[in-house]
């Protein structure tokens, strides 16, 4: 069983600031770094970490190809990844003490995926693959369509959300991974029991996560609510946070664990990546994880 990520690939500027930049200000960082990043590498470097077999799809610029090969030491199959003529994607990221960060998104080479490239990506899959997908790549339509008509199993993170996510074939999502602003824009409901009701009421296609931050996860199915509260750590950098959720939930997930477990396991693995500084190089190991579970099961 693969998991097929139409995802980013970007080189993240990381700025460590004293708190965000306001209108106006010309703010000095006490710390820069560059790193890979994108919501899409991010969490194809989570599920390999987690054990799955990761086919990433996606683009980079050639001379950026270092960024590629490390993808392929965590782990994940790149051989869908192409080096284009076009600017990486790129992310200006703040930073604060608290570890809070704010970006800036540029799209360049991830903008680049087309519907042909969907379907060569897509050709050699088996009913029991899933497609993974974001909404920081071009063609996301054509991933659901395609994905669907294959009846491959569709997991759907729409972030950073936008209004062009609610012209989507929503209809062909199987699992929908959000937080709580990202539900709210999806539902038109601020309220987190009026999203949930929203969700139960127009989502029957499909399972919803809603990530709720240090108030833990909450996931939507046919006929159960299933709510897992979220470990207490001292946070350093919350940029990749909800990625390793997402790619250490879903590895489980796929493989037939149970939900409870499946959100305990992405929600352990969130809390190890908020301790650490960055994005990709945030994200724990198996065993990492596996010790902090033990650490904390009661």
């Amino acid at each position: 069983m693969a998991i097929i990520n139409f995802g980013s690939i970007n080189i993240d500027h990381v700025y460590q600031v004293e708190h965000f930049v306001q209108p106006g200000e010309t703010l000095a960082s006490t710390h820069y770094q560059t790193l890979l990043g994108g919501k899409g590498a991010n969490q194809s470097i989570a599920l390999a970490q987690a054990g799955a077999d990761v086919r990433h799809v996606g683009s980079i610029h050639e001379n950026d190809a270092s960024f590629k090969q490390a993808l392929i030491k965590k782990g994940v199959d790149c051989r869908g990844v192409k080096c284009s003529e076009v600017p990486s994607g790129h992310a200006i990221i703040q930073v604060t003490p608290s570890g809070e960060n704010a970006i800036v998104l540029f799209g360049g080479a991830n903008q680049t995926i087309t519907a042909k490239t969907v379907m060569q990506a897509l050709d050699d899959t088996r009913p029991s693959d899933w497609v993974l997908t974001q909404n920081e790549t071009s063609s996301i339509e054509e991933v659901l369509r395609q994905a669907k008509e294959k009846q491959l199993k569709v997991a759907f993170n729409p972030a950073p959300m936008s209004e062009s996510v609610k012209q989507l074939p929503l209809d062909c999502v199987d699992l929908l991974i959000v937080n709580e602003t990202e539900a709210a824009a999806i539902t038109g409901k601020e309220e987190l029991e009026d999203i949930v009701t929203v969700f139960k009421e127009q989502w029957s296609h499909s399972e919803v996560i809603i990530t709720l931050g240090k108030a833990g996860v909450m996931m939507l199915r046919k006929h159960e609510v299933v709510e897992v509260k979220a470990f207490s750590v001292d946070a350093v950098d919350t940029t990749a946070a909800g990625d390793t959720f997402i790619g250490y939930f879903l590895s489980a997930y796929s493989n037939h664990t149970d939900a409870k477990q499946a959100l305990r396991r992405g929600c352990a693995a969130s809390a190890i990546a908020v301790t650490r500084e960055g994005a990709a190089q945030s994200i724990p190991t198996q065993k990492e994880v596996d010790r902090f579970l033990a650490k904390h099961a009661n």
